[in-house]
């Protein structure tokens, strides 16, 4: 997983409240395992007009210049709610986005981004107020994050997120859950040797 200190970009924003899994990635797209290739599926739904996907909506803010480059998405509330599905941060990570702003996330999907690389900063109401005001008046806006400092700066000024001291070490390091645990090898694998020797019925067959 890539680390993640610091990030700027172009951001685009989708300005509806719980915005749920499913249309962050439809349901008939999740039938691979790799994470790689959900980003052409990514808000299938609202970006095209067809069923299977050849007919971009051009009203949609991902299918415009410069937001088909945007890495920084800006949203409201209850972002990421409805089912526990991973595929949807791998979709927005696989379309290239790293930073979320938002006021509040569900839980599920929180963790699901901290776990793929993504930086989840929730910021109060009124303050994403005042970025959607700036992105929107200035077509291809750049938001910067600061995560060791926990900012987020916009439009010139700079704003402060919370965020777990756990969460906050996995995505500086670039650690998922398996790259936490192998930091412990040394320790698991003497573990493993010390119950060996001590119940070594246990290991036999």
């Amino acid at each position: 997983m890539q680390p993640f200190k610091f990030h700027s970009g172009i951001a685009a924003f989708v300005n509806r409240v719980n915005v749920d899994t499913d249309a962050i990635i439809p349901k008939q797209f999740l039938r691979k395992i790799e994470k790689v290739g959900f980003g052409k599926h990514l808000f299938h739904e609202w970006r095209y007009s067809d069923y299977e996907g050849t007919r971009e909506n051009p009203d949609f803010i991902l299918n415009q210049e410069p937001y088909r480059k945007a890495t920084v998405l800006l949203a409201r509330d209850n972002f990421g709610c409805g089912s526990s599905r991973e595929h949807a941060p791998w979709a927005l990570g696989d379309f290239g986005f790293r930073l979320i702003i938002a006021p509040s996330f569900a839980d599920i999907f929180y963790n699901n981004c901290v776990k793929n690389g993504i930086l989840l900063a929730q910021l109060k109401s009124q303050e994403v107020d005042e970025i959607f005001t700036f992105v929107e008046k200035n077509k291809g806006a750049v938001i910067s994050a600061d995560l060791p400092a926990q900012t987020v700066t916009a439009g010139g000024k700079t704003y402060s997120f919370a965020i777990d001291a756990f969460n906050k070490e996995c995505l500086l390091k670039g650690l998922d859950g398996i790259g936490w645990t192998l930091q412990f090898q040394d320790k698991i694998a003497a573990y493993e040797n010390k119950i060996k020797n001590q119940y070594p019925w246990l290991s036999r067959g």
